[in-house]
């Protein structure tokens, strides 16, 4: 776990900050924004207890949960993650849970074919199995496909139906904006294309300006959270690290919890 004491060996990557002055929540607010998890409901729930025990020694704030999307694929328990997050959270937070381009695609899946080879090349042959649905090949035949999107409409409960099209593409919290993949640099991010905010990387990544807020975001994977006066992102590869990470907010404060 990075815990505060790593805050000060992290502070000088923060060096070079926007000149109006450390990034900030509102006063009062904790937030833990937490990265990519990919059918991981193991590693959820684990993460979910030490931000539960942090919160404790914090209880006289208000504790937000900001989950930055890719929920389903490629690890075993996509069901059972979407289940957690539409009705399983701590009753004591605010939770937002923003779309990311998995559960974009997943849900282009129930009702356009052509979304099939891609989303099973990815990772949604996880989730159908999930589902217990034996996954086609994603270069199978149409009607096989044919047969694997109905059964996963027959078999989706209407709440993980609500919870994919009630999913948020950015939200934004003091000088903090959080989103799944980034934004498109030089852009004002109330004019952001949705397919940047879910797809976009290289053009993002590399970019050192100023956006206005200070980027949140996962879909890239890096072995530790990477801070840049700019950005930070956190998805740190859950489905094959075993390392899910979460972003604490307080003040100007940043540090972090993970699972390993």
């Amino acid at each position: 776990m990075w815990s505060e004491a790593t805050s000060g060996k992290t502070a000088g990557k923060l060096a070079g900050k926007p000149a109006a002055g450390p990034a900030a929540v509102p006063r009062g607010i904790r937030v833990y924004a937490v990265g990519d998890i990919h059918g991981r409901l193991d590693l959820l729930d684990q993460l979910l207890g030490q931000i539960a025990r942090d919160a404790g020694q914090g209880s006289e704030l208000l504790h937000y949960l900001v989950f930055l999307g890719d929920y389903v694929d490629r690890g075993p328990d996509s069901r059972l993650v979407i289940e957690r997050l539409s009705c399983g959270l701590p009753p004591a937070f605010g939770a937002v849970c923003l779309r990311g381009n998995h559960e974009d695609t997943m849900q282009g899946f129930l009702s356009d074919l052509r979304m099939a080879p891609g989303w099973l090349t990815y990772g949604g042959d996880a989730t159908l199995e999930s589902y217990g649905i034996t996954a086609p090949a994603a270069d199978a035949p149409m009607e096989h496909l044919h047969q694997a999107q109905c059964m996963l409409n027959n078999v989706l409960p209407p709440h993980h139906r609500a919870f994919l099209a009630g999913l948020r593409n950015h939200l934004t919290i003091g000088d903090y904006h959080f989103v799944h993949a980034g934004v498109r640099p030089g852009v004002p991010l109330d004019r952001q294309e949705d397919k940047d905010r879910l797809w976009i990387r290289d053009a993002f990544l590399g970019s050192r300006a100023d956006h206005g807020k200070v980027v949140v975001h996962g879909h890239t994977i890096a072995p530790e959270p990477d801070l840049l006066p700019n950005r930070i992102g956190i998805d740190t590869g859950a489905y094959a690290t075993n390392r899910l990470t979460a972003l604490v907010l307080e003040g100007t404060e940043r540090r972090f919890l993970c699972t390993v």
